[in-house]
């Protein structure tokens, strides 16, 4: 792999991961075009180094907020476990048993329309009531399912998590927190999950002051895509991502529809 092709989705993966458009589809898309297809494992390797870079933003952005959390606020600790448990459940069997998917662009491209569609009706919700301190242990779960299902490329993490805290009922600003925290132990374990590929691909295909540099253009992208974020979401805008990622999705799944038909 050339530099300029991580860096490309790096910078891909720093834009893509907080706005709601699925940071993991256009990773399998742009991989699509950049690398062969038989470099699917040094894509899935790439795929989690540069989330480990978003997940490097996460921390330093709310860092003040996770002292806090360590501190005194156990009860959003369990509620983030709570809500973490269905990505285990669920996710986890997904990766291990369906990893072949995880790459596969047509795919993506058909839940990129999914993501699209999620996203509309969010503009018509009205300010919900709900902050970190009053969600129940239910909405916990039910935002972790959406984190769960969203392993799969095209739908977005954070537009499914902050679409369904948005529909049950939790402030704009909440919801993005409690996307986000959730995001920490998701990412990390898919690090981990993929420690050993990591190694392997990076060894072989790709140097490791390029994952590296690559890691490091995704924390920074990220921190400026994450503050745009949560200024669209307060002004209730989030459903505007939805004309980016139906028309993508359709273009994707009718090209690669037409690569099969020839």
């Amino acid at each position: 792999m050339e530099l300029w092709q991580l860096l490309i989705l790096a910078v891909l993966q720093g834009i893509t991961e907080f706005l709601p458009v699925s940071s993991s589809g256009h990773l399998v898309v742009l991989g699509s075009v950049l690398l062969d297809a038989s470099d699917r494992d040094l894509m899935t390797a790439i795929n989690v180094v540069l989330h480990l870079g978003t997940l490097l933003t996460i921390l330093v952005f709310y860092r003040q907020r996770l002292l806090a959390l360590l501190k005194s606020e156990r009860r959003t600790l369990a509620l983030v476990a709570i809500g973490t448990l269905p990505a285990v459940l669920v996710g986890l069997p997904l990766k291990l048993f369906l990893e072949e998917a995880l790459t596969e662009p047509l795919l993506a491209g058909t839940l990129l329309i999914g993501t699209g569609a999620l996203l509309i009706p969010t503009s018509r919700i009205r300010e919900g009531e709900q902050s970190l301190d009053t969600l129940t242990y239910r909405n916990a779960i039910l935002i972790g399912i959406g984190q769960s299902l969203a392993i799969l490329p095209g739908l977005s993490r954070s537009g499914t998590t902050i679409s369904v805290a948005l529909f049950v009922g939790v402030k704009r600003q909440a919801s993005a927190e409690f996307s986000f925290l959730l995001a920490i132990p998701a990412i990390a374990g898919a690090g981990l999950l993929e420690a050993k590929d990591l190694l392997q691909a990076s060894s072989t295909s790709a140097p490791l002051i390029y994952l590296v540099l690559g890691a490091a253009l995704a924390f920074i992208v990220g921190t400026i895509a994450l503050r745009w974020l949560l200024n669209w979401l307060q002004t209730g805008r989030l459903a505007w991502f939805a004309w980016w990622c139906i028309p993508l999705g359709a273009c994707v799944v009718a090209y690669h529809l037409l690569l099969a038909a020839n």
